[in-house]
């Protein structure tokens, strides 16, 4: 059985929510007792409407679902005309809220698949990667819209709701990766914290993502899924003693994306809201409650929705280098140095990430591949952390604590120091306790590098380059300086360019070690 409803945006039809710019349509209702005698029956219902340019972030279409449901399953379509050039055109995001409702927080959340799908289904025992198997309750659910663009001419759509009566399937029981691998010790371990699989908008399965990580060198992964938490019971047989993965989310919002790495297994993040309503401060503090780091991630990207618009109050590290080396990253890794610059300025540059005056300290630079499908490489760049061990606390705390360094591949290896006249010793994330007359031996060994030219920065800008190293890729570079003349000091390894002024692009950077008593 098949019916047809029209629905649009209209004053009687707008309901606001707890989340931003978001509004509810008129609903779809199911209201026949079909496969109340046990059969296995469909009803199916279609509603269409039209989205206007200025449309809210957010449209909830409510479905009332009866009893008896053993699957629902959600299909739609949406048209794309054609659009001047430099204007967007029309591209239309999808996910389901089940009968605990939308509000912010994400109680009723059962999926997202943001444009990824066309199409998804949920039953107990399973669903679409990207949403969660689990019972279809009677109520009213609400597949979520999410007009991402759309062109001067509007957005037409029709949604299409299949319900299948019959009894449910068995429960899934989830199972999660381990919290531990096996590790070396405190030693420096690779890894890459933004990744997608086909449980977002990647093309690539858990196994096969493990596979490349494997080959790339990696010792830990994160999953960061796009809006969804659905992957996290889906990498247990992935990992392995070789192979540590994290659980998170990648909280993609209108206002810039935020890697959650780390996160208790199961932990959704919403991401429905704006900066402008100061509501990121609230889910920031749910990452931390679940155990996750807060990683800002390509805060600099020029894609619609994706440039960071919320602060770093909450940041425990910031994604400057984000897949193959850009403009946008050179861009943030300016901007990353400009805030050490202000975190020595307020006395906020303690190696324990807080400063003299007990304010938020220096924020740590990571990097991660955000590989999605090929030709993208897993592992491209990897951050290398110096850790206790191979387990998520000690990650997460390498990582907070900023002893850690970023490399385009497992190829680049990097030891920077530096050390007083008196056995004074620090390392990267360090800060190395001298009076700042002192004389202080900055010493970096690279391995892997061949030709590339190693730049020493500090809060004065760069203040050392060296001739390109040999065609072997290794090579030791030395500088002497004084607490007083350098506040920080951090290491890039840079490419050879064709021309010009600029820079190469990265093959590595370092973080900060922080020269004087504080």
């Amino acid at each position: 059985m098949c019916e047809e409803h029209h629905t649009a945006i209209g004053r009687r039809a707008v309901f606001v929510t707890g989340a931003a710019a978001a509004l509810t349509l008129g609903g779809v209702s199911f209201a026949s007792a079909a496969g109340r005698d046990g059969r296995e029956t469909q009803e199916t219902r279609t509603v269409r409407g039209t989205l206007p340019p200025g449309a809210p972030d957010f449209v909830y279409v409510p479905v009332d679902v009866p009893d008896g449901v053993r699957e629902i399953r959600v299909s739609y379509t949406y048209d794309r005309p054609a659009v001047p050039a430099g204007t967007p055109g029309n591209a239309l995001d999808i996910g389901i809220f089940d009968e605990r409702g939308t509000e912010l927080g994400g109680r009723g959340f059962r999926g997202w698949s943001g444009g990824a799908r066309s199409e998804f289904f949920l039953r107990a025992d399973d669903a679409t990667p990207g949403y969660l198997p689990g019972p279809v309750r009677a109520g009213t659910w609400h597949i979520a819209l999410g007009p991402y663009t759309v062109a001067p001419q509007g957005l037409s759509y029709e949604i299409t709701v299949t319900l299948t009566y019959g009894e449910p399937g068995e429960p899934v029981r989830p199972v999660y990766p381990p919290e531990r691998a096996r590790g070396r010790g405190r030693a420096w371990y690779r890894g890459d914290c933004h990744l997608h699989s086909w449980y977002s908008d990647g093309r690539r399965t858990p196994a096969e993502i493990a596979a490349l990580a494997r080959a790339a060198g990696l010792d830990f992964i994160n999953s960061s899924e796009h809006n969804t938490h659905a992957a996290h019971a889906h990498w247990a047989e992935a990992a392995g003693d070789d192979l540590l993965v994290l659980l998170g989310e990648e909280v993609t919002t209108r206002n810039g994306h935020v890697v959650a790495i780390g996160t208790d297994p199961g932990t959704f993040v919403d991401w429905r809201y704006r900066a402008r309503d100061h509501r990121f401060g609230r889910f920031a503090r749910q990452i931390h409650r679940a155990g996750g780091l807060v990683v800002p991630a390509h805060p600099h990207a020029t894609c619609i929705g994706c440039s960071w618009k919320f602060g770093f109050g909450e940041a425990d590290a910031v994604e400057v280098w984000n897949g193959p080396w850009t403009p946008d990253d050179e861009v943030a890794l300016a901007d990353w140095d400009g805030m050490l610059v202000a975190s020595v300025r307020d006395g906020r540059d303690g190696p324990d990430g807080r400063g003299g005056r007990g304010g938020r300290g220096w924020i740590p630079a990571m990097g991660s591949s955000d590989a999605h499908r090929d030709p993208d490489v897993v592992g491209r760049p990897q951050t290398v952390v110096l850790a206790d061990d191979l387990t998520r606390e000690a990650i997460q705390e390498g990582i907070r604590a900023g002893r850690s360094y970023v490399a385009e591949s497992r190829h680049v290896s990097l030891s920077f120091t530096a050390s007083g006249g008196r056995g004074e010793h620090a390392g990267i994330g360090e800060r190395l306790e001298v009076g700042g007359d002192t004389p202080v031996t900055v010493r970096l060994e690279v391995a892997g590098a061949p030709r590339c030219t190693v730049r020493l920065v500090t809060d004065q800008g760069v203040l050392h380059t060296s001739a390109p190293l040999p065609v072997s890729g290794s090579g030791t570079v030395e500088w002497r300086t004084t607490p007083s003349y350098a506040a920080y000091v951090r290491a890039e390894l840079r490419h050879e360019t064709a021309a010009g002024p600029l820079p190469g692009a990265l093959a590595a950077f370092t973080n900060p070690i922080f020269l004087g008593r504080r």
